[in-house]
């Protein structure tokens, strides 16, 4: 086994954190055992299970309980470093690490049963924990997995993943994900109702600040001066807000730079069609009282609503940084005011072209002294429902009893497109049962102990992927 590392490497130089995105490629393996010998190292696999529950407990609350956060330079190198070891332990070979509320308590939640909370406990690590799980219960049992894994792991999906195409094309792992089928991403598909959708692909992304400065602008201060002179001296900040105030229409909402719907790709009667169904299975209030809100945007309804989550392309505000910041208020000018900016794209539009965009609108509308840093981005995603990949998903969730929905793509983002794209041209997509929700916030968890018997917790989220690397094979 290789463990190739230097501590010595920056940020930079490493993709680091606790793995926040997970690409798990599966190879048939060829001729099998006949199907009665199969059923028995199955089901020698899936009686580990329950007996590895409070071990896979244990391992998934040590794990929230290391943070690793790439926009904070956080636990680097620790968070890698464990997540290799936790690959090792499931079974990995040739692990590499290649340069380029975290207590986890068990809670009651209503209606729910025993859940794990802790920021990272359903996005990424809680799936990520239940597929190791899976794997460990493997080697526990002395059963030979019946496909072969490629693991590729990497930290920095939180500010758009800057590199982790590097780590893909390295040639070392590239050539291995050329003899992979398809690729596989674990995740805790179902609601808290038991539904449970198999997407299609999901929306790119580029995520960049505008910067505002006196600096820059010509104009204003070039240091934080006191705010009486605002009568005399311009505002970068007041400078900033103009700027934004261009980038979407009056509504406050649909973006209003110039060419951006330009390249955006219409949904296919087969996708409105996709939507439909959802939203007739689907509890409104359900997903409402999860988010916390109480009208869609233009007072949309319940299916119009979902038609442009799947279908708009946005421009959203993440975050404003300017001037004071503390308790109470203070007489300040800003010398300098920043945006965070994220900005989501359907196919057929690329990350570049959209970048380039933005920047034209901000010049030709004054604003071109405005600074716009991309820190990461990608492009769309998006896989042939036909592919073998999607088919063996579908058939593993009505096996076990569920009635999965197709969903043309994920409103959020991760970077498939390394996958789906030239050279690999993998089908590529998310597969788990398990529940779990409250991404990025404080109150994040993953179902542990189901008191809902149409949701699985741990175990069986665990004994979907047995099922699922049986049925890949």
């Amino acid at each position: 086994m290789t463990n190739d590392r230097d501590l010595e490497f920056s940020r930079r130089d490493f993709v680091q954190g606790a793995v926040s995105g997970v690409a798990l490629a599966s190879v048939p393996m060829g001729m099998l055992a006949a199907a009665p010998a199969k059923d028995a190292d199955k089901a020698a696999v899936l009686a580990q299970i329950p007996k590895m529950h409070a071990a896979n407990i244990k391992r998934l609350q040590e794990w929230i309980a290391l943070p690793s956060i790439a926009a904070e330079n956080r636990n680097f190198p620790q968070g890698p470093e464990h997540m290799a070891k936790l690959a090792q332990e499931a079974g990995f070979t040739g692990v590499k690490l290649i340069p380029p509320p975290l207590e986890a308590r068990l809670v009651q939640k209503e209606g729910l049963g025993t859940v794990c909370m802790g920021r990272g406990a359903v996005n990424q690590k809680g799936p990520e924990n239940s597929f190791l799980s899976a794997l460990m219960a493997f080697k526990t049992a002395g059963i030979k997995l019946p496909v072969n894994l490629v693991l590729v792991c990497e930290g920095e999906e939180e500010i758009a993943s800057p590199h982790f195409q590097e780590v893909v094309r390295n040639p070392e792992v590239m050539a291995e994900l050329k003899k992979c089928a398809g690729v596989f991403m674990p995740e805790a598909g179902q609601d808290r109702d038991g539904g449970l959708q198999v997407s299609l692909g999901a929306k790119g992304v580029v995520e960049l600040e505008l910067i505002s400065s006196g600096e820059k602008w010509g104009r204003g201060p070039a240091h934080d001066v006191h705010s009486s002179l605002e009568a005399q001296v311009d505002s970068p900040s007041w400078h900033l807000v103009q700027a934004l105030n261009t980038l979407v229409e009056k509504d406050g909402h649909t973006p209003a730079v110039e060419g951006f719907f330009e390249k955006a790709k219409p949904l296919t009667a087969a996708q409105e069609q996709m939507i439909k169904e959802h939203a007739a299975k689907t509890s409104e209030g359900t997903v409402k009282k999860a988010l916390g809100v109480q009208h869609w945007v233009h007072d949309k309804n319940w299916v119009d609503s979902l038609m442009l989550l799947e279908s708009r392309p946005t421009i959203n505000i993440e975050g404003l940084v300017g001037g004071y910041t503390g308790p109470g208020g203070k007489t300040v000018l800003p010398h300098k005011a920043v945006a965070k900016i994220d900005m989501r794209l359907v196919p057929d539009m690329t990350a570049a072209d959209t970048l380039a965009k933005l920047k034209a609108h901000l010049a030709k509308h004054g604003f071109g002294d405005i600074e716009v840093n991309m820190s990461g981005g990608y492009n769309p995603t998006q896989t042939d429902p036909e592919s073998k990949l999607i088919k063996t998903q579908l058939a593993t969730y009505r096996k076990l009893g569920l009635d999965p929905q197709l969903w043309p793509r994920s409103a959020g983002s991760w970077p498939g497109y390394v996958f789906t794209d030239a050279p690999l041209s993998l089908p590529a997509g998310h597969f788990g049962l398990g529940h779990g929700t409250g991404a990025h916030a404080p109150d994040e968890y993953y179902l542990i102990e189901s008191t809902n018997p149409k949701v699985q917790g741990l175990d069986g989220a665990v004994a979907s992927f047995v099922e699922y690397l049986y049925a890949l094979s």
